[in-house]
């Protein structure tokens, strides 16, 4: 089993970064693929981000693509989601998942998830 924290959200203005953590326990990740998903009130869960194993591969939705960035210490068990740019309509709540096996955007892929952390982006 791995279990995910999450981390570093708050409440921020439009145009302010943030970085979020997830930080796993129970097993190291260093064999999983983790993900990022967001999911705002009245709205479904959706994908932001995806990181290999190693890091050298990600992936973004659209809608934060050269905003935000994922990366991974390993050594730390530990993922990170920079946030920068911050518009309101990326205020929501932030979950980080892993999942074994290659990159996915599909959030039902992933078996492990965090509790999540909001995030709240004033205009």
């Amino acid at each position: 089993q791995v279990q995910l924290v999450e981390s570093g959200g708050g409440l921020v203005q439009a145009g302010d970064s943030l970085r979020l953590s997830c930080t796993a326990s129970g097993r190291t990740i260093n064999s999983y693929t983790m993900g990022w998903f967001r999911q705002a009130p009245g709205k479904e869960r959706e994908f932001v981000a995806t990181i290999s194993w190693s890091g050298a591969t990600t992936y973004y939705a659209d809608s934060v693509k050269g905003r935000f960035t994922s990366t991974r210490d390993n050594g730390k068990n530990t993922v990170y989601l920079q946030m920068n740019k911050l518009k309101p309509e990326d205020a929501a709540v932030y979950y980080c998942a892993a999942k074994l096996g290659v990159t996915n955007l599909d959030s039902h892929e992933y078996g492990f998830w965090g509790q999540g952390t909001q995030v709240t982006v004033s205009s």
